[in-house]
C-alpha cells in the first residue's frame, strides 16, 4: 500500500501507511463527526455566532424539524456546538460552536470559498 502513495504525500496529508484504513484516516475521523446532510450546513450558520432553532430552520428549510434537531444533537455530544437555554416568558434555546468548534470556522470559510469557484466552474461546462 505504500508504493501507491508517495511517502511525501503521506507527511503531508498526516497520514502513515496505516492510515490508509478508514478508521485511521484523520480526514475520515473528521467526517464521522461533521459529515452529514445538514452538519455542514448547521456549522456554516453558527460560524458567525449564536442562532436559535428557529432561525437555523427558517435559514436551511430544506431540513426537517425531526433531522435538524438529531443533528443538532449529534453535534452537541461530539463537542462541537453548544447549546444555551434561556428562560424568558418562554424558554429560549441558542446553539453556538463550542470552543473546539470554533476551530472549523477557517475550514469553513475554505470550503465555501471551494464551493463558490466550482459553481462557477459548472455553470461554465453547462
Amino acid at each position: 500500500m505504500s508504493a501507491t502513495y508517495p511517502l511525501w504525500l503521506r507527511r503531508k496529508s498526516g497520514c502513515d501507511t496505516a492510515c490508509m484504513l478508514l478508521k485511521d484516516c484523520p480526514v475520515s475521523a473528521a467526517l464521522r463527526l461533521i459529515g452529514g446532510k445538514w452538519k455542514p450546513l448547521i456549522l456554516n450558520e453558527l460560524k458567525s455566532g449564536p442562532v436559535s432553532f428557529g432561525q437555523l430552520q427558517r435559514r436551511i428549510p430544506e431540513a426537517s424539524h425531526k433531522v435538524l434537531n438529531e443533528q443538532l444533537r449529534q453535534l452537541q455530544a461530539a463537542g462541537i456546538i453548544v447549546k444555551a437555554t434561556y428562560k424568558q416568558s418562554v424558554i429560549r434555546s441558542n446553539y453556538s460552536l463550542s470552543e473546539s468548534g470554533r476551530t472549523l470556522r477557517p475550514v469553513l470559510n475554505q470550503l465555501a470559498s471551494w464551493g463558490q469557484h466550482a459553481k462557477k466552474r459548472q455553470r461554465t461546462y453547462s
